[in-house]
């Protein structure tokens, strides 16, 4: 072989090494690309899940905050309408009292409470019966039947029901002895209210006549 065609075949055997080196890097320099970019979009999905789950976690802190200021305003608002309703059922009660004790039919079972709560509070008569005007004579007889003993007067300043009294005790059972416990009368109001029962002016005015001891008395709310 001569010279030339041995310096042909070292060339050619450089060269063919050097394209397996360059191969060789290049193909490091891709593996190297490939698991960095590989790494890359692990971080960056990592980054994101973490952002994620950060953001879904204040959101649920401001959708709760925001429920809670819900809650809060609904009980503020519900409040008001109670206390809108209980004022005004309190502006009508005394007038569907009045309305009450001046129709016959609730007047007497008025008059029944108010007679069993004395039965039960009062020793034997005699009693003295205060009443509003205008209760007819023929009710009152009714009513005056042994073993009671009721003695009848009639006081313009009670403008509706009866006050009874006998030995310094008294149940009274007029409009302002009926309103005058408007903590109790309050109670029932929003216990009604809050139940949607009956409007106020179901109430019995004879559900609570009032009890006093001797020698007290009780005025009007």
């Amino acid at each position: 072989m001569t010279l030339a065609a041995r310096t042909q075949a070292l060339l050619d055997l450089v060269e063919q090494e050097r394209v397996r080196r360059c191969a060789a890097l290049l193909d490091e320099a891709r593996a190297q690309a490939d698991a960095l970019q590989t790494e890359s979009r692990a971080q960056a999905h990592a980054r994101m899940r973490e952002a994620f789950a950060e953001e879904r976690a204040r959101t649920q802190l401001r959708l709760a905050a925001a429920r809670t200021e819900l809650q809060t305003r609904r009980r503020a608002q519900a409040q008001r309408h109670l206390e809108a309703l209980l004022a005004a059922a309190w502006q009508r009660l005394p007038a569907v009292l009045v309305a009450r004790w001046q129709a016959e039919s609730s007047r007497s079972a008025w008059v029944a409470a108010t007679l069993a709560g004395a039965q039960q509070l009062l020793d034997a008569g005699p009693w003295q019966v205060a009443h509003a005007s205008g209760w007819p004579a023929n009710e009152r007889q009714r009513i005056a039947t042994p073993p009671l003993e009721l003695r009848f007067s009639e006081d313009p300043a009670i403008e509706a029901g009866l006050r009874i009294m006998s030995d310094g005790n008294i149940v009274d059972a007029t409009l302002g002895g009926l309103l005058a416990d408007r903590e109790d009368i309050g109670g029932r109001l929003v216990a009604a209210l809050d139940s949607a029962a009956e409007p106020p002016n179901s109430l019995p005015p004879e559900a609570s006549p009032s009890a006093v001891g001797k020698g007290g008395s009780r005025g009007p709310a």
